[in-house]
C-alpha cells in the first residue's frame, strides 16, 4: 500500500510540529466509513443524507499512521468546530488523505464544497502547490520511483 510522509514545521503552531505518515486504506474500510456516515431511505435505499466531514476527518485518521508522540491530532479534534484543528491543516491532510485513497479530484471537490459550505478557499490539486504554498516537505514512495533509462 502506498504511504506518504510529512513533516510539519510550526507553521501551524508548535502543537503540529513533527513527523505524520499516511497511508492508502482498504476499499473495504472506505466503504464502511461512509456507511457509517450516510443515511439511507428504507422505502426507496436512496441516501437521505450524508457527513461529509465526518466522512472526511474518519478517513484522514483511517490514513494516519503514525504522528508525533503526543499525538496533536484526533477524530474529536477533527471534528471539533470550536477547539479544531487549522484549517489549512485539515485541508492538506485532507488533499493527502484522498491522494492516497485515489479520491477523483471531482470527489474531492464535492467533498470540499459540502464540508465548507461552498466557501470561497479552493483546495490545492498538485503537491507542488502544497509544497510552494504551505512550506512543508513531501516524500512519496510514488515519487521516489525514478524513470528508467532506454538505449
Amino acid at each position: 500500500m502506498r504511504k506518504e510522509t510529512i513533516e510539519i514545521g510550526d507553521e501551524y503552531g508548535a502543537e503540529y510540529e513533527g513527523k505524520y505518515v499516511f497511508q492508502e486504506i482498504s476499499w473495504a474500510k472506505r466503504s464502511r466509513i461512509i456507511q457509517r456516515q450516510t443515511k439511507y431511505s428504507q422505502v426507496t435505499g436512496q441516501v437521505v443524507s450524508s457527513d461529509y466531514v465526518a466522512i472526511q476527518a474518519e478517513t484522514i485518521m483511517a490514513s494516519l499512521k503514525e504522528q508525533p508522540e503526543h499525538k496533536p491530532v484526533t477524530l474529536e479534534k477533527l471534528l471539533s468546530e470550536e477547539d479544531g484543528i487549522p484549517i489549512a491543516l485539515g485541508e492538506l491532510f485532507s488533499q493527502i488523505a484522498n491522494r492516497l485513497n485515489t479520491v477523483t479530484q471531482e470527489e474531492s471537490r464535492f467533498l470540499s464544497e459540502q464540508s465548507e459550505d461552498k466557501s470561497q478557499t479552493q483546495a490545492s490539486q498538485s503537491s507542488v502547490s502544497v509544497k510552494s504554498s504551505v512550506g512543508h516537505r513531501t516524500s512519496s514512495q510514488d515519487s521516489q520511483r525514478k524513470p528508467s533509462k532506454s538505449s
